[in-house]
């Protein structure tokens, strides 16, 4: 695992409690698969953290965009504090990538990505390098949200979706009264009735599953229930921090 050191070259809000971050290559060569993860470290931040200066991030970017994108709920911790107040400019070490979460480069076999909050981040990376690409992959995407607010990278993946007939959006909130804006699109969670009903034959390509554990053991199960065998099943855990 390559260890580099980039500056952090942007930072943005998402969505509610959402940012990214931009990686700036600084004129390093950076490969890696879409879905892969990096582990990013602090050199000198501003709030300790008791748990370390060093986290893992799953890469939102594609290979070929000039910057390494993460993003991040940002929970209160001290190192995400830090990030979100050092200076633009400020170097940052990254080790990776790393990870065996990505898709099979060989087949053109449609898939189906379910996404849980964050865990949006490795699919976004997949479905951007699927755009660049121009490829004739049928992608869907199940992306799961408390409310549209809550939702990063939702106003970008619908206008992806729109413009592409292999990739397809169902975004579903589960507290949709808390939306300031309304949502008209699905409802409810990730259950086994969703899956009937939204996606009722299987992607011979099988499942991607990313998010908090609660989020990938749930939709793990209603896949199971679906009829879906294990083995085609991927799944990416993202725990708090």
């Amino acid at each position: 695992m390559a260890k580099l050191t980039f500056r952090l070259g942007e930072r943005k809000q998402l969505a509610e409690a959402t940012m990214s971050f931009g990686l700036e290559l600084a004129g390093q060569s950076f490969s890696f698969q879409p879905g892969q993860f990096i582990r990013v470290g602090l050199f000198d931040p501003p709030y300790p953290d008791p748990k370390g200066n060093v986290r893992s991030f799953s890469v939102a970017s594609a290979p070929a965009d000039p910057v390494v994108l993460i993003a991040a709920r940002m929970t209160g911790s001290a190192f995400k504090r830090s990030l979100a107040d050092v200076p633009i400019g400020t170097p940052v070490s990254v080790r990776g990538p790393a990870g065996s979460f990505v898709l099979d480069p060989n087949s053109d076999a449609p898939v189906a990505l379910f996404a849980g909050g964050i865990g949006i981040t490795p699919f976004r990376s997949m479905l951007k390098h699927a755009r660049q690409q121009s490829g004739a992959r049928r992608l869907t995407l199940i992306y799961a949200n408390r409310c549209p607010e809550q939702a990063a990278f939702l106003e970008e993946l619908g206008a992806w979706a729109k413009d592409n007939a292999n990739f397809r959006l169902l975004a579903t909130m589960t507290q949709p009264e808390k939306s300031k804006s309304g949502w008209h699109g699905p409802t409810g969670y990730v259950d086994v009735s969703f899956v009937r009903q939204y996606l009722p034959e299987a992607p011979s390509g099988g499942c991607y599953v990313a998010g908090s554990p609660r989020f990938v053991a749930g939709v793990t199960q209603a896949l199971r229930q679906a009829g879906l065998a294990d083995q085609r099943v991927w799944t990416d855990e993202f725990t708090g921090y």
